[in-house]
């Protein structure tokens, strides 16, 4: 005869870990994404870069170039507190921006 199975008051959850390095290394490195959008012209985006990281024409352009042909592009990397500033530039332009871990 089976074991009965645990009434849902007894079923126990897994245990999440916390990530070790998340905890004990807070400045490693993160990267600010834009996303494509249906909202915000290509030149726009490109001026954006521009003026936010001081990014050259050029840079800008085919970071641009990314978010349009690949949906995201990775536009600036470094620890969470800048990262997270520059996110907060982007929203601030109206961009579709977050950060992720390198």
């Amino acid at each position: 005869m089976p074991a009965p199975s645990p009434s849902p008051t007894e079923q126990v959850s897994p245990a999440v870990d916390p990530d070790a390095h998340e905890a004990t290394d807070p400045d490693s490195p993160w990267q600010a994404i834009v996303w494509n959008d249906p909202v915000n012209l290509m030149s726009y985006v490109t001026y954006v870069l521009q003026k936010v990281f001081h990014y050259p024409e050029p840079k800008a352009t085919a970071l641009m170039l990314d978010v349009h042909h690949k949906g995201k592009a990775a536009v600036s990397s470094g620890d969470k507190d800048t990262v997270e500033g520059h996110v907060a530039q982007l929203h601030t332009a109206g961009l579709w921006a977050t950060m992720q871990r390198c």
